[in-house]
C-alpha cells in the first residue's frame, strides 16, 4: 500500500506537468486546421467542417487537448505535416 502511494504521489505532479503541453500543442493544431480553412476557402469547395471537427476546434482553443486526436487526424488526412509537439 506505501507503495502505491509513494508511486502516486511521484505520477501526479508529472501528469499535471503533461497537461500544459498538452494544451499548446492542442491550439497549435487548430491554428493550423483554421489556417487551411482560411487558406482553401470552406465555402468554395474546400474544407468541411464537420461536427466533430468543430468540437475539437473549440476544445483546443479553450485549452482542452480532447481534441487532439481528432484534429491529428483531419491534419493527416490532407497530408498537412503536424505541428511540433514539445
Amino acid at each position: 500500500m506505501k507503495l502505491l502511494i509513494s508511486s502516486l504521489v511521484l505520477i501526479l505532479p508529472i501528469a499535471a506537468s503533461a497537461a500544459p503541453n498538452d494544451a499548446a500543442y492542442c491550439k497549435s493544431l487548430a491554428a493550423t486546421y483554421e489556417g487551411l480553412l482560411m487558406k482553401r476557402g470552406a465555402g468554395r469547395g474546400g474544407l468541411q467542417n464537420g461536427v466533430e471537427t468543430s468540437l475539437a476546434l473549440d476544445q483546443c482553443k479553450n485549452g482542452n487537448p480532447a481534441g487532439i486526436p481528432v484534429l491529428e487526424q483531419k491534419l493527416r488526412d490532407l497530408k498537412i505535416d503536424l505541428p511540433p509537439r514539445d
